[in-house]
């Protein structure tokens, strides 16, 4: 009995999984309300607005689908995603994780470039964002993100304003100074 009904439970994500991987077409309205604020190429020139390009599909599907569920992402992204079928996030997140990540052009501060890059090798970041920063499944890619971004989104794990965020990311950032989140966020920023 317990097999069957465990079968019929397969059977139903299988479907559920199928369906919401199914293609929709991108209406060119949609692609330009992220262009306005992430950039046409999803490569942001917005100071605090995160570039999407390269990002890995499933971090892309779940942050999409949890900021229109009003669990995640700030008011303005909860109501452009209000009503967005699973089909169109789906086909958006798959969109931008195949455009190329360009990291902002932007000078390196040697010292601070290898002081992140300590931080990040000694507090093994890359166990989890892979080793090159790329990103994979629900991990997003840190590598060329936006500077400021990334410290903001550090500091607000640390002070727990992170809405909807990851309990494991805090518990990652807890043992590090707050002072050593700059060299972090520059060294990641200045990755490929």
């Amino acid at each position: 009995m317990l097999l069957r009904a465990g079968g019929r439970w397969a059977l139903l994500a299988a479907l559920f999984i199928s369906v919401a991987h199914a293609q929709a077409p991108l209406p060119p309205a949609r692609l330009k309300a992220c262009a306005a604020c992430h950039g046409e190429d999803g490569n942001s020139a917005i100071a605090g607005t995160p570039s999407i390009a390269g990002q890995p599909r499933i971090f892309l599907e779940n942050y999409l689908v949890m900021t229109r569920e009003g669990v995640r992402g700030s008011e303005v992204m909860q109501a452009m995603l209000k009503g967005v079928r699973d089909t169109e996030i789906v086909a958006l997140s798959k969109h931008y994780s195949e455009l190329k990540a360009r990291p902002p052009a932007a000078t390196v501060d040697r010292n601070l470039f290898e002081r992140g890059r300590g931080i990040a090798a000694r507090s093994r970041c890359g166990s989890c964002h892979l080793p090159n920063y790329s990103g994979r499944e629900q991990m997003p890619r840190l590598a060329g993100q936006r500077e400021e971004f990334l410290l903001e989104v550090m500091l607000q794990y640390r002070h727990n304003r992170r809405k909807g965020g990851d309990t494991m990311m805090s518990a990652a950032l807890y043992g590090i100074p707050e002072e050593d989140f700059k060299a972090l966020a520059h060294y990641f920023s200045r990755l490929k």
